[in-house]
């Protein structure tokens, strides 16, 4: 690659960046497995950069990327590591505490981390307000597969979420 590559690559990760902190939130419970998922994800981009051809968006590209590297990556470090439940979320300092939404989502944490990957990658595409069809090309799946799934998922989340809510009580 020419370092002009290089130095779009390098843009266009420093302007898409939120990403990777997502991803690696998502899938991982402490900080230095999620630090180990993000470097894992830039080295899989760069890789695969010679690849992307502009048909679709970076951001787009960049979330296939991510989240097929954050499976693999979640595959092999809970086999390596038998990874544990979060118990305490890093917080951010650009944000005013809020104790009620810093419990729920430490709550909401705790249930996304019992979930099994591809789950995982369906909630979060949710999140990120992804169509059925964007999000079945991504994971490879049908629509319809993808609605059935991630209204399984969403219910079984809810169903998390409540058992711990009523753990804490």
């Amino acid at each position: 690659m020419t370092k002009t590559d290089e130095q779009r690559f390098l843009s266009l990760l420093q302007q898409h960046k939120g990403i990777l902190r997502k991803v690696s939130q998502m899938y991982m419970d402490n900080d230095e497995d999620r630090e180990d998922l993000r470097q894992e994800i830039i080295i899989q981009m760069w890789k695969s950069f010679k690849n992307f051809r502009g048909e679709s968006k970076f951001s787009s590209w960049m979330y296939r990327v991510a989240i097929n590297t954050a499976i693999t990556f979640f595959k092999i470090e809970k086999k390596r590591n038998n990874i544990a439940v979060q118990e305490n979320l890093a917080k951010h300092p650009y944000e005013e505490y809020d104790q009620t939404k810093d419990l729920q989502m430490e709550i909401f944490y705790k249930a996304f981390q019992q979930l099994k990957p591809i789950e995982k990658a369906l909630i979060f595409y949710y999140l990120e307000g992804f169509s059925h069809i964007e999000t079945g090309k991504f994971l490879g799946i049908s629509e319809g597969n993808t609605r059935v799934k991630l209204n399984r998922t969403k219910g079984k989340l809810q169903i998390i979420i409540k058992n711990i809510e009523n753990g804490l009580r």
